[in-house]
């Protein structure tokens, strides 16, 4: 749900007209509308680079990852992580685009958090990985982009931590 649909239900649902706080939301958000669709169409764009860069960062923070009996050793378990980059990735694309954190909430970060403890995935790792995705992502973006983007990976980043 994007925030305006967010505030008309919400105000509805108690009767009222949008506040001012929500009107203001809603002008900031449109006011980002253009910014944040470039933001997303960077990250797709450059999502395979985005991906790498984080990969090499967590790998070196946690070698025992790919290390023999690690969780990410081989091919194929490494590719299931990138995998996972890229799914956080477009989800806070999606968050981005709808200019709230709910479809994040809902489309992943406490049923992620519970699929990897029952994979036995650390996720203290997992918290890890988020942060170097954030650092790898933040690298191609200026000062402003970053402001924009930083607390979808922060919630998700927080959601884990819970």
């Amino acid at each position: 749900m994007s925030l305006i649909s967010q505030i008309i239900t919400e105000a509805d649902s108690e009767l009222r007209y949008p506040s001012i706080g929500e009107l203001q939301s809603i002008t900031t958000y449109l006011a980002t509308g253009e910014k944040r669709i470039k933001i997303s169409c960077k990250l797709r764009n450059q999502e395979r680079e985005i991906i790498q860069k984080a990969s090499k960062s967590i790998f070196q923070i946690h070698p025992e990852y790919i290390a023999p009996g690690g969780n990410a050793e081989g091919a194929r378990k490494r590719s299931l992580c990138l995998r996972d980059y890229g799914w956080y990735l477009r989800l806070i694309s999606y968050g981005l685009l709808a200019g709230d954190k709910t479809s994040i909430e809902k489309i992943g970060v406490i049923g992620a958090r519970e699929m990897y403890n029952s994979l036995g995935v650390p996720i203290v790792g997992m918290i890890d990985a988020i942060e170097c995705l954030k650092q790898a992502t933040l690298e191609t973006l200026n000062a402003e982009d970053t402001n924009i983007i930083c607390p979808y990976f922060d919630f998700i980043i927080q959601g884990m931590s819970q």
